[in-house]
């Protein structure tokens, strides 16, 4: 199916992503309750992270507009994303707030304990200066995720990002992302229910959807949007708002897009088959999933790559433990797209667990070079065989010592060398 999208030409970016920039605190006992997990593993979470995240691992001029709050956390956050390439420019640092964070369990592959912790955290007090024209000007598209449209607030700073991403024909995205319980709608603690029918929540969405030009979502975050039960007629209030494509994650089946007018059934639109894997860990599969559309998507491949890549990626994440670090990189994708039918457990494969090894962005480290004479018994007995006397080894540890340091000055490594001996 033809990708009939235009993209503004000659544009910085591919992406801007705008929303969620939290930590995710990932229980390391799999088929424990949250009670009896005793350690975490940390990674780099929040949707609109992850999905700015992947799109710049999948080689995407990505961009991620957002707040940290001026602690240990979000400096990981930061430096984390800035090594995959994503531009980190508008990720402001907020004094009086907190970096959010996520506490998230895998108990069995149903059942996935999530607890948010993000009471007036950082990247929900993005300011009018984060999102500058110019910026978002700079892009090809600009995705937000729903959450951040939750507040009064939030919700006018993400409209004036929107209608200024119009107003340069930047195209729009939205991943509906529905979590009831950053809308008030459960308890506190209860992150895991995805779906509470609220017709609040279903009206406020709607007011957006006419600017936009891409949503994306699952059935049930369709539903929300609609404001009904029904698939189809959730749809059909979608598309009476907006002309934008609709992108429906239907999980192992794979996704729907709907382009122009609303079939009878999902299965009679354009449909792009899903990925057989073991399933570990769901959560973040989503992200992974958009990163994946989008990486075709904004360079106008039709759908049906657009959907390869999108379902190759969330199956990839879905069979990993954590989110962001689960993603793939383009060479990974590739492997994985050629090779999926007979690769039905990605985390046992030995060449995709190599390819997700060396094909990632790593953390430059600079060379150390160490020189070892620290073995007194191996020279000891040098000593004894040449008929030395020992006293002449600490002479010999000062030539060592004088060689060391003239190498080091003649090639430019004062700073990088280093010596292991004895006090003999």
């Amino acid at each position: 199916m033809r990708n009939t999208t235009r993209f503004a030409p000659d544009r910085a970016l591919d992406v801007i992503c705008l929303g969620r920039f939290a930590v995710d605190f990932y229980a390391q006992q799999i088929g424990a309750r949250l009670e009896d997990v005793t350690s975490f593993a940390k990674y780099l979470g929040g949707s609109s992270a992850n999905t700015a995240f992947g799109c710049a691992r999948l080689g995407l001029k990505a961009a991620l507009i957002s707040r940290t709050g001026d602690d240990g956390l979000g400096r990981f956050l930061v430096e984390t994303i800035a090594r995959e390439g994503c531009d980190v420019s508008h990720v402001s640092t907020d004094p009086s707030r907190l970096t959010g964070a996520v506490v998230l369990g895998i108990k069995d592959k149903d059942t996935f304990p999530l607890i948010f912790m993000r009471e007036n955290c950082a990247d929900m007090a993005i300011a009018e200066a984060d999102v500058e024209e110019p910026f978002i000007a700079g892009s090809k598209a600009l995705l937000i995720t729903g959450t951040h449209f939750s507040t009064q607030y939030i919700d006018r700073i993400s409209n004036l990002a929107l209608d200024r991403a119009r107003k340069n024909d930047v195209r729009t995205v939205l991943d509906i992302d529905y979590r009831p319980v950053l809308w008030g709608l459960t308890k506190r603690g209860d992150g895991e229910t995805r779906y509470v029918r609220s017709d609040t929540v279903s009206a406020h969405l709607q007011r957006i959807l006419p600017k936009i030009d891409l949503v994306v979502g699952t059935i049930e975050e369709f539903n929300i949007a609609g404001g009904s039960t029904d698939i189809m007629e959730s749809l059909r209030t979608v598309r009476a708002l907006c002309a934008a494509v609709l992108l429906v994650k239907r999980g192992p089946m794979g996704c729907a897009v709907v382009d122009g007018a609303i079939p009878s059934s999902l299965d009679d639109a354009f449909n792009g088959r899903g990925v057989e894997v073991a399933v570990l860990n769901v959560l973040g599969a989503g992200d992974a999933f958009s990163a994946g559309f989008l990486s075709g998507w904004v360079r106008g491949e039709d759908y049906d790559a657009c959907c390869r890549y999108a379902n190759a990626c969330g199956a990839l994440v879905v069979s990993r433990h954590g989110c962001a670090p689960a993603m793939p990189t383009r060479v990974e994708l590739d492997y994985f797209l050629a090779n999926a039918e007979t690769i039905p457990r990605p985390d046992q494969d030995v060449t995709l667990s190599r390819l997700h090894r060396v094909t990632a962005p790593r953390t430059p480290r600079d060379e150390v070079f160490a020189f070892a004479f620290d073995h007194r018994n191996q020279f000891f007995k040098l000593a004894q065989e040449t008929g030395a006397g020992e006293s002449r080894l600490p002479a010999l540890k000062k030539l060592f010592v004088e060689a060391v340091g003239k190498t080091a000055q003649a090639r430019s490594l004062a700073q990088s060398v280093g010596m292991l001996c004895d006090d003999r």
